[in-house]
């Protein structure tokens, strides 16, 4: 499949190519700026993923913390509270950043993607274990 530039591209290309960089090097080149740019989104996204499931992490960990020490019992209160909201609104901000994080890894190094997933992933099982224990079994 040919790729058809504009004339002001064709006339860089051109100027280019009089200095000696062929069509092929300006491809890969931009080829090269695309793979950099999905790596720093991918880089970014995985630092999003940490920090949301840090912030799903967090209330629930009070929450637990409260249950055991405090003498209150937040997770059967009838009404919820300001930890419940940023639960629910951290979980749900983990789906498209997990989406944008699968679409942009490098899948030429799939235990790379898989280490930078491994600490997100467990803060949030633990965020639902311990959801689950203290609704169910206190």
């Amino acid at each position: 499949m040919a790729v058809r530039f504009g004339p002001r591209m064709q006339f860089i290309l051109a100027s280019l190519e009089r200095h000696g960089i062929r069509m092929r090097s300006v491809t890969a080149s931009l080829k090269g700026v695309d793979s950099m740019r999905a790596e720093w989104i991918n880089r970014v996204s995985s630092l999003g993923l940490v920090v949301l499931s840090l912030s799903a992490l967090s209330p629930v960990l009070i929450g637990a913390l409260l249950a055991l020490f405090g003498g209150q019992d937040p997770f059967h209160e009838s009404d919820e509270g300001t930890g419940a909201h940023i639960f629910q609104l951290s979980i749900v901000a983990l789906f498209p950043m997990t989406l944008l994080f699968f679409v942009t890894a490098d899948w030429a190094q799939p235990v790379r993607s898989a280490r930078r997933l491994a600490f997100p992933g467990a803060a949030v099982v633990i965020a639902f274990a311990l959801l689950y224990y203290f609704e169910q079994y206190t």
